[in-house]
């Protein structure tokens, strides 16, 4: 009965729709933007029939065959490596096996995890138990240079969280960087222990805070080698030790550990050097293996020269999934979260197809996996970005529009980064919707969506919603407060579709810039993002005035 009932709602949701044109004025030579077409993906999305999405179940499949239905249906490409519609992203959840608790031993006595020791879980060794034994040696700060006249080749090495008090940027870069785990792995350490002073416990890092962390399941995508988002920095273990386990491992050592935090406490490296205590460690954990796919669409480009160059257009399918536990309604639908990000894309690449033109760069449509677990998807994306020899140059990213009013302005979280700010605003002065700068800055939204993931391949990237104006800052935070990853968040809302067609025009329109410009989006000059991810790319000149432009000087206007 159940299946009967969901052919009928793929049936009723392929139909064609009526076109409302309420969204393209008459005259404007740009392709007819449906209402209807958006009620249409969002009612099939947002059913009870796909049990909240979650990534790795039967709901999100159904859901991505929707969405490869769809762009089949418009013409586009199969856009996976496999000449399919799907790119599917291995995802591993693990936690630590309860009934076989961690611990670490430190010569003769046993640390139980949580008390004194901190170790996590590890979706590498299976369900096995992973024990390790080797002496240890410390390495100061854990930099490069901290390793000088010691022999770590298949110990564990002991290192202080942070980098020396008084110690400027260039000089950490001059000791060889502060990437502990990876230098340890070159050295061919074992493993490495993350040692906690009593300072630390006092800011740096919260114990009970930490704890809480590492006793949660964990969910990431795997490399083929099976390493968690990728990361192989060559070591088999990484943990924490607290002032009392530190006081043991240190016994017989050329510094107790109580001289050690003392001169942890002042400016300046400190020495490495064996210590005496042989340490062991053990862990088991919990682990699940599924697969879910980033479903992807390519249009191609019609520019031999710039064809290559790919922009893509991104909005995460998944949402939360059913809670038993709840009273009532189980289902998070994920209505605003996020079929209505997905539905303008499809949206705006149905505009795509129905031009009649061409883009200059390829684009790609995608609807990603695993957002709500962390950026899987989308991370896993950049990582592999399957466009062959050809390169990504910019992502706009639909996450979460709020549909309940007619929007007059957008905010594109991250447009003063790069010269997309100048791009979003343009496309919206065609609309007569105005681009707005970020209004909750304390929120730091540009590093909490899927465009996140490109920013860190160094990709110049917008996250785009509909603005505070018009009653938007009101139905923002109600959204927020009431509905947000909640069962209530259905499509029986008082969505206003008009606005959903609406926001699909304003993302082809800047899909359509981006894709035939005469140049791919810059970073601006001096920009933080644009100097960490992609140093070496050209830069464009920040703007004088608007989105971008360096704030001003105190005291002059």
């Amino acid at each position: 009965m159940r299946l009967s009932l969901l052919l009928s709602a793929v049936s009723l949701a392929l139909a064609p729709a009526a076109f409302a044109q309420t969204a393209t004025p008459s005259g404007s030579g740009e392709p007819v933007f449906s209402a209807d077409e958006v009620r249409a993906h969002m009612t099939f999305l947002a059913d009870d029939l796909l049990e909240g999405r979650n990534a790795g179940t039967r709901g999100y499949d159904v859901a991505a065959r929707y969405v490869a239905t769809r762009f089949a249906a418009l013409g586009l490409k199969p856009g996976a490596p496999d000449g399919g519609w799907y790119q599917q992203v291995p995802l591993a959840e693990y936690a630590l096996d309860e009934s076989k608790p961690a611990s670490i031993t430190i010569g003769t006595k046993k640390f139980a995890n949580g008390a004194e020791v901190l170790v996590s879980a590890s979706p590498r060794y299976g369900e096995a138990t992973q024990t390790l034994s080797g002496e240890a040696v410390f390495v100061g700060y854990g930099m490069d240079a901290d390793y000088d006249g010691l022999d770590v080749r298949g110990k564990f090495v002991v290192t202080l969280i942070g980098t020396p008090k008084g110690m400027t940027p260039d000089q950490i870069k001059a000791a060889g960087g502060s990437d502990k785990p990876v230098i340890a792995g070159k050295r061919g350490a074992l493993g490495v222990l993350y040692l906690i002073t009593p300072d630390n416990l006092k800011g740096a890092f919260p114990w009970i805070q930490a704890l809480s962390y590492f006793s949660q399941k964990q969910t990431n995508w795997l490399s083929p080698s099976g390493a968690p988002a990728g990361e192989d920095p060559g070591i088999k273990i990484g943990a924490y030790i607290n002032p009392d386990a530190g006081a043991a491992l240190f016994q017989g050592a050329p510094m107790s550990a109580e001289q050690l935090f003392a001169a942890a406490a002042q400016p300046g490296a400190i020495k490495g050097f064996a210590l005496r205590q042989k340490v062991t460690t053990e862990r088991t954990s919990k682990v699940k293996l599924v697969s879910s796919p980033n479903v992807i669409g390519l249009l191609p480009g019609s520019d031999p020269k710039l064809a290559p160059e790919h922009v893509v257009l991104s909005a995460h399918l998944d949402h939360e999934g059913v809670d038993p536990k709840l009273a009532g309604d189980q289902i998070y639908n994920g209505a605003m979260d996020n079929a209505a990000g997905v539905a303008t894309m499809l949206e705006a690449a149905r505009a795509f197809k129905r031009s009649g033109k061409p883009p200059r760069r390829s684009i790609l449509f995608v609807a990603l996996t695993a957002e709500e677990d962390g950026l899987l998807g989308s991370d896993y994306l950049a990582h592999y970005p399957v466009v062959g020899a050809g390169k990504v140059v910019a992502d706009v990213n639909l996450d979460m529009p709020i549909l309940l009013y007619d929007f007059q302005d957008v905010v594109a979280f991250g447009a003063e980064h790069s010269t997309l700010g100048p791009i979003v605003e343009a496309a919206g002065a065609r609309m007569g919707v105005t681009l707005s700068p970020d209004p909750m800055p304390q929120e730091n939204l540009f590093m909490r969506s899927d465009h996140y993931s490109f920013v860190k391949q160094g990709v110049p990237s917008v996250f785009l919603v509909t603005g505070f104006k018009n009653g938007g800052e009101k139905a923002f935070k109600d959204f927020l407060a009431t509905t947000y990853h909640k069962p209530s968040d259905q499509v029986t809302q008082p969505i206003n579709w008009d606005a959903g067609a609406k926001f699909a025009r304003l993302n082809y329109l800047i899909a359509r810039e981006i894709a035939d410009g005469k140049e791919a989006p810059r970073w601006y000059e001096g920009n933080t993002y644009g100097e960490r991810y992609a140093k070496d790319a050209p830069k464009a000149k920040r703007p004088a005035t608007g989105i971008g432009a360096p704030p001003p000087i105190a005291g002059q206007q």
